[in-house]
């Protein structure tokens, strides 16, 4: 889940757009009323092994378009399988671009380098702390 906190220097936010990482498969985006979705599919990097399925390809971006207002907040939803190609104990980083009205954007793609947070940046993408998949008995 992503959450919008306000537009672009008062503008409304018009556009979002997700890109989704190498290891992260299987993604399904949720609809949201009032704005239109679309998904970018292409080929990953390598085949996943999603429960026994052979999986290649798969989205790679979202995109919602509608109206947000500044003095509005929202949040876009998304489930997606983590393959163990992530590594447990990292962050995870989702770049994001915030396309709003005036011709303004905000770009959320700014990854910290090692050693960095994300107050380190004006602009960082936002993180998922990976943990350690729990033992199954």
């Amino acid at each position: 889940m992503l959450r919008v906190g306000h537009g672009c220097e008062g503008t409304p936010t018009l556009k979002l757009r997700v890109r989704i990482l190498e290891g992260v498969i299987n993604v399904k985006p949720m609809p949201k009323p009032g704005w239109e979705m679309e998904t970018v599919k292409a080929p990953y990097g390598k085949t996943y092994d999603y429960h026994g399925t052979a999986l290649s390809e798969g989205v790679r971006e979202i995109v919602w378009t509608g109206k947000l207002l500044d003095e509005h907040y929202d949040e876009f939803v998304f489930r997606a399988y983590l393959t163990d190609s992530l590594k447990p104990d990292t962050m995870l980083y989702i770049p994001v671009v915030q396309e709003c009205g005036g011709g303004k954007a905000d770009r959320w793609i700014e990854i910290p380098a090692e050693g960095k947070s994300a107050d380190d940046y004006q602009y960082p993408a936002p993180g998922l702390k990976l943990l350690p998949a729990k033992a199954t008995h």
